[in-house]
């Protein structure tokens, strides 16, 4: 036990404890005082189908919030919500039901919620959406959409009305010219039926629809203008032949293109994807506000955060369109939560070819997306790390299917990327691989039954990417094709095999690869009738980016008339 000598020392550490415990005090005051909280000024609201309320927070102890917020409804087919600039929300009734609004911050730490119940008649319980569109609706709602529905039994009508490239200027046109021009496609609980030559009004007079959707072409959707003078007058057109007076109004936002994008638009934009995406994001919103639409699907949104992961840019398959694995996905998921009021993340439904960490990013780009709409969020979970050596075989096809245990270059131009490959285990590499020089065409038809170390399905043998040296062929002549695989380990090398066939001929076509990295090792591959032969180039170092460089061309000995080439698969692997 410590004694005091003096009645100073008492009296100098009872001063000295008590500066302190005042100062620990001041501190967790001071923390206490910090710590946010926030309260709405309604808890629970009953609403008409179409009526709105505007809901305010308020932020304790500063009345300007220090954390980064966000709103959500719990079921966008009950209950929608608009943010506005000061944080307050606009909730409009939308269908018969009961929805949870939500406020909350980004780290999750502050939150309230509001109660709301919309009156009105009981529907049938079928969720109808019709979109008026083009390409890009194709991509979002024809290809997953129905069958995520059907993994949580939601009984979902698609409509489609389908014409390439198509604007809101030609969509006007068409409607006040009542053109039979469109191909209107219609899924029902995923069977699909396609109906060419249909006006617009026949397939908004065909359902009775919950929400029709809108869309500018995608060259336009960031230029707000081409919104103005048409878009008010589609939509009266369209609500004047409407068969439900309680019928929804929606935006598709559409994605900014990729990266690379060779699309003659994309210039608009500075070629830059993240000028055009807040460009896409501004203008949808605007035109939201200023015509009175209901709700925007921010499919763009949700291709942008899945972008900003681990698998990069790998979204498209030509630069702008989607691909058929996480970009169709992503977007059709985004649809799901929209329409169902349900998170997409654990849906059941995988499309054939996608991993398990790839239909994860999918579904939380989808969610976050639609819980917050016009900004990127960033997946912290979903984060590439730096390249390290190859503990498992990389294997690639070449070719428009995708295949389970296969990295699937569904695109053979140039600019066409895999964005983050994954190994025979499933574990991402951080490797990129990209087409610097296009092909000519795929071809189908390789052999079908094989020999190889590939162990390779009919799938991917029978495809394969093609070029011709001798002439043009189907206006093009494609004197060699090449592919760039970066990210690699500079530290260590890498063994690299080929694979391509093509069945029922005699001639030579033999295919010659030029393999480039610090070291350069040329190989050949016969390709007529190729059951049992690949060729690799082992021992290739990365050179100082971490890049190695493929070419594929014909081979001296090809005596073909038009100089086929062909890759149809390929294995990366660690070296000796």
């Amino acid at each position: 036990m410590h004694y005091f000598k003096s009645g100073f020392g008492k009296a100098l550490f009872l001063l000295a404890f008590g500066f302190m415990l005042a100062l620990s005090c001041s501190k967790d005051d001071d923390a206490t005082a910090m710590e946010e909280s926030v309260t709405l000024n309604a808890q629970a609201t009953s609403l008409g189908i179409g009526e709105t309320l505007t809901v305010q927070p308020s932020f304790s102890p500063n009345v300007t919030p220090r954390r980064n917020y966000s709103w959500s409804t719990s079921d966008p087919a009950v209950a929608t919500v608009d943010r506005q600039d000061d944080l307050s929300v606009i909730i409009t009734g939308q269908g018969k039901g009961e929805a949870t609004i939500t406020l909350f911050s980004s780290d999750k730490a502050v939150s309230a919620s509001l109660q709301v119940s919309v009156m009105g008649p009981e529907g049938d319980g079928i969720i109808k959406i019709l979109a008026i569109g083009n390409s890009f609706s194709e991509d979002a709602l024809e290809r997953h959409l129905a069958d995520m529905a059907l993994a949580e039994n939601v009984p979902l009508v698609i409509g489609n009305m389908f014409i390439g490239l198509s604007s809101l200027e030609d969509h006007l046109a068409n409607a006040q010219g009542d053109a039979a021009v469109y191909d209107y496609r219609k899924i029902v609980d995923g069977s699909f039926t396609s109906y060419p030559g249909s006006s617009i009004e026949f397939a908004v007079t065909d359902e009775n629809w919950d929400y029709i959707s809108f869309q500018q072409v995608s060259g336009r959707s960031g230029q707000f203008e081409t919104f103005v003078g048409t878009l008010p007058e589609l939509m009266a057109y369209v609500d004047q032949r409407s068969t439900n007076p309680e019928v929804g109004y929606l935006l598709h936002q559409t994605w900014a293109y990729a990266q690379n994008s060779t699309h003659p638009d994309f210039p608009n934009y500075g070629n830059d994807q993240e000028a055009m995406y807040r460009a896409i994001t501004d203008a949808v919103r605007r035109a939201k506000l200023s015509f009175g639409i209901d709700y925007v699907v921010p499919a763009g949104t949700a291709i942008q955060n899945g972008r900003n992961t681990l698998l990069g840019d790998d979204f498209t398959r030509d630069g702008h369109h989607l691909n058929d694995g996480m970009g169709r996905y992503t977007a059709a998921a985004t649809w799901f939560a929209f329409l169902t009021g349900k998170s997409p993340i654990g849906n059941a439904y995988v499309p054939d070819g996608l991993g398990e960490i790839e239909v994860e990013i999918a579904q939380h780009a989808a969610a976050a997306a639609v819980a917050d709409p016009d900004r990127v969020t960033l997946l912290a979970d979903y984060q590439a790390g730096e390249a390290e050596p190859l503990t498992a075989p990389v294997f690639v096809n070449f070719g428009h299917r995708l295949v389970e245990g296969w990295n699937s270059l569904t695109d053979h131009h140039e600019g066409a990327s895999i964005g983050n490959l994954t190994d025979s285990n499933e574990e991402f590499t951080n490797i990129a691989l990209e087409v610097t020089q296009r092909f000519n065409a795929m071809n189908e038809a390789g052999e079908s039954v094989t020999n190889t170390e590939f162990n390779m399905p009919a799938e991917v043998s029978t495809q394969s990417y093609y070029g011709n040296t001798r002439g043009v062929w189907q206006n093009l002549e494609i004197r060699q094709s090449q592919l760039t695989l970066s990210g690699l380990d500079k530290s260590t090398t890498y063994n690299l095999c080929f694979y391509g066939s093509r069945s029922g001929v005699g001639d030579n076509r033999e295919t010659k690869f030029i393999v480039v990295g610090e070291n350069v090792e040329t190989v050949y591959l016969q390709t007529s009738q190729n059951t049992d032969q690949i060729s690799c180039a082992n021992g290739i170092q990365p050179d100082a980016n971490g890049n190695i460089v493929i070419t594929v061309t014909a081979g001296e000995n090809n005596d073909n008339g038009s100089g086929f080439y062909y890759l149809g698969a390929m294995r990366l692997g660690p070296g000796e």
